[in-house]
């Protein structure tokens, strides 16, 4: 790999006994942080845990778990996105006077009706009917203490104010987004040099989306058990790489349980998103990380070497230690969403500090003369991959283009 002079920069966002953020970053107050209310406030407050697009689980502040329904057509404003409501979104609900299928009773008032599983009308069976069309679409699995039937059915009437979140291109709708989660304190990306191998291009577009929402990322290098010589350096220039842009790495071998002790350090009282390409080793990484839980995983394709998706929706873990997990299904591509050509440099962090040296203030740094981020290119002082990286992403307002598997 070309040798690359490292350039003194900011870190990551909200990163703790670090160099801040340069002040100059721009970053554009988002109307779609705003929550919204379909109903006067009144009810109780709770969290998302687990999602399947038409049922949520939500966990109450006392700690009970609820199926609930979304009541109206929530679009937050100035977000066009497939799952208004996401895993970590702080919400209300009702569950009184709310009817086994998760609509509302007609004429019910407040305190009518309490549809909890255990008092299920006799004729639909000792657990009631909804009970067994929830346990078939949600399960029943909650968290590392084993199984737990749900205490009752509920409506969400409100989306509180949300801190952030982490979002891309919906996979199969090119002009609405994703959510992957709400409300995280940092986003841990599994990569893995092999078995299968993980792009450059693929972990600098997460980066970049999630500087934009000023999420900390931390990158685990996964499976360092499997790596030959050749690949066990290429791993250490790709963490050196991104060490010099203050991002913090972790190689780590879940079988060999090398890394993991600093892993739940980093874990501990936070909620974190864990994301990547199928067949890195989320599920395994969960079962160790909670004992009991025996997250289903997949043997990696011999033929293509990449993985097999395990996980099919979102769902927030708590963790023995303190704190939550947030497992999300494996992506192949990461398609940007919400990110201007423009302010797009503003999210890599040497192009951004570089790129104050340009002669035109809205260079784009590929074609434009007196470009100071195509001269720290040429002298090794930012990284082709990431500059590459950078290209792809400006070439998103094609349509098509984040369909392909970066």
């Amino acid at each position: 790999m070309k040798s690359e002079k490292e350039t003194p920069l900011p870190s990551s966002p909200g990163g703790e006994g670090e160099p801040k953020t340069l002040e100059t970053l721009k970053v554009s107050p988002r109307s779609d942080l705003k929550g919204v209310s379909s109903s006067p406030r009144g009810g109780q407050e709770g969290v998302i845990i687990k999602t399947t697009g038409s049922w949520y689980v939500v966990r109450t502040d006392d700690g009970r778990l609820f199926s609930c329904k979304v009541r109206g057509n929530f679009r937050l404003r100035g977000l066009r996105t497939t799952n208004p409501v996401a895993v970590g979104d702080r919400v209300v609900i009702r569950s009184d006077g709310v009817k086994s299928d998760g609509t509302m009773e007609q004429h019910s008032s407040l305190g009518t009706q309490n549809s909890s599983l255990g008092t299920q009308n006799s004729a639909l069976g000792p657990k009631g009917r909804f009970q067994n069309e929830v346990e078939k679409e949600l399960g029943t699995r909650n968290s590392s203490l084993g199984t737990q039937n749900y205490d009752g059915v509920g409506l969400i009437t409100d989306i509180l104010d949300r801190r952030n979140y982490i979002i891309r291109r919906a996979s199969n709708l090119s002009k609405q987004s994703h959510i992957l989660a709400a409300n995280v304190d940092q986003v841990l990306l599994l990569v893995t040099i092999a078995h299968p191998v993980v792009s450059t291009t693929f972990i600098d577009r997460f980066l970049a989306v999630a500087e934009a929402y000023r999420v900390p990322v931390i990158l685990l290098f996964n499976k360092t058990d499997l790596y030959s010589d050749a690949e066990m350096q290429q791993m250490q220039s790709l963490v050196a790489l991104y060490r010099s842009l203050h991002y913090q790495c972790l190689p780590c071998s879940v079988l060999r349980g090398e890394g993991l002790q600093e892993l739940q350090s980093l874990l501990r009282d936070r909620v974190t998103l864990l994301s990547g390409n199928s067949g890195v080793g989320k599920s395994t990484l969960l079962n160790h990380l909670i004992p009991g839980l025996d997250v289903r995983t997949e043997v990696i394709s011999e033929s293509h070497d990449s993985g097999q998706h395990t996980t099919t929706f979102s769902e927030m873990f708590r963790l023995p230690s303190g704190g939550d997990v947030i497992d999300t299904p494996g992506i192949k591509g990461f398609g940007t969403f919400d990110i201007e050509r423009e302010e797009l440099s503003h999210y890599f962090r040497e192009i951004f500090q570089i790129g104050q040296e340009c002669r035109f203030q809205d260079c784009t740094h590929t074609h434009e003369p007196g470009c100071a981020v195509r001269q720290a290119l040429d002298e090794g002082r930012i990284s082709p991959s990431r500059f590459t990286s950078y290209l792809s992403m400006l070439d998103d307002k094609d349509e098509d283009r984040y369909r392909k598997g970066y």
